[in-house]
């Protein structure tokens, strides 16, 4: 008797659950046309929808904290610094003063020091906003085009993002971020990063076209993917840091170091740099055209193992490049004794090459 009671409860319920209203569903999709307010859409939407930007300029700066958002711009649409920028989480990110033209953000962040020069180091991240998409946007002359700051499963794709001042785009604080088919660059200036990924988790960073940074790519996440790029006339074409553990840069193409770079950039350019970073593995890149210009006084070399203050290169391997028309394919010059350099296509030094 006790079963055929509890099957009839059961019964009773499926039967209530079936005539109550259904649930609000958000996943809507709402234009914005040119003139009106791209920020009005993002602050009136809903988890799940989807805001469409049409063709036209915008001065704004736009932030995104609702999760499950994607926003899309039509070709043309075209992202400017307003005439007074409102403060938001990403105000003073990449130094005092900067603002980000799109800032994806979590909430309750918890900021550490300022990097010098550099931006704000993230301690902690309360609340991550998830699931953010933004694509097809033009993005002109802020401190930092696009920021993905303390959010998860991010997505930043298919944007021309152009005279960022410190950064083209970063991913700082947040975790599983994917930034890929961008194009960055600048109009003349040679700015700092193009791409960058300071996270404690892996970002994936591919298929991104970059020209005219200082560094091209700047990899400060552990076990971070960075692959499929094309880095040009940077002064770096990656840059995997200090203490920065597992990176991954492989499938890249780097070429032509920038000419500005002796003045710069204190006289140094390479395609990919380790230093003093740890078990990075740079496989499959072809590296062409990093040279000092002439100027004996200055060092450019494809890639390079060295060691920085307080942290010795060590277990890094670099196989399976192909390197060529650069004044050294290859320079190793750490304490570290379990790098591996090996079947690289190249031929300067001779004895590093022939390996």
């Amino acid at each position: 008797m006790a079963r055929i009671t509890l099957t009839l409860s059961r019964a009773v319920l499926l039967a209530s659950l079936l005539l109550l209203p259904p649930a609000a569903c958000h996943d809507k999709t709402t234009k914005v046309k040119s003139g009106a307010s791209i920020q009005t859409a993002l602050d009136n939407a809903k988890p799940g929808d989807h805001i469409v930007v049409e063709a036209g300029t915008y001065p704004e700066q736009l932030a995104i904290t609702t999760p499950n958002i994607q926003l899309s711009g039509q070709p043309g649409a075209t992202i400017v610094p307003p005439t007074t920028f409102t403060p938001n989480s990403c105000s003073g990110l990449a130094g005092p003063g900067t603002e980000a033209g799109i800032c994806i953000s979590g909430s309750d962040i918890v900021f550490g020091e300022l990097e010098s020069p550099g931006h704000r180091k993230v301690t902690s991240v309360g609340h991550r906003v998830a699931n953010v998409k933004v694509e097809g946007f033009t993005v002109v002359g802020f401190g930092l085009n696009i920021a993905i700051l303390g959010a998860q499963d991010a997505e930043v794709r298919k944007n021309t993002v152009t005279d960022g001042g410190w950064y083209g785009i970063l991913t700082v604080g947040s975790v599983s971020s994917l930034v890929t088919r961008n194009t960055v660059s600048t109009s003349g200036a040679l700015y700092f990063i193009g791409i960058c990924m300071d996270d404690p988790q892996p970002a994936q960073v591919t298929q991104n076209v970059i020209s005219n940074y200082g560094i091209g790519l700047c990899v400060q996440t552990a076990g971070a993917d960075v692959g499929h790029n094309k880095v040009s006339n940077c002064c770096f074409g990656a840059f995997v840091d200090p203490f920065v553990d597992g990176a991954k840069v492989t499938h890249n193409h780097f070429s032509h170091s920038n000419p500005t770079c002796q003045a710069e950039w204190g006289g140094y350019s390479a395609g990919i740099l380790i230093d003093g970073a740890t078990h990075a593995e740079v496989r499959h890149n072809d590296v062409e055209g990093i040279t000092d210009y002439g100027n004996e006084a200055l060092i450019a070399y494809g890639i390079g193992i060295v060691d920085e203050a307080g942290s010795v290169a060590r277990g890094n391997q670099v196989t399976h490049n192909t390197l060529w028309d650069n004044d050294l394919d290859l320079l190793v010059y750490t304490n570290g004794t379990d790098n591996e350099v090996a079947h690289n296509k190249c031929s300067t030094p001779g004895e590093l090459c022939g390996k």
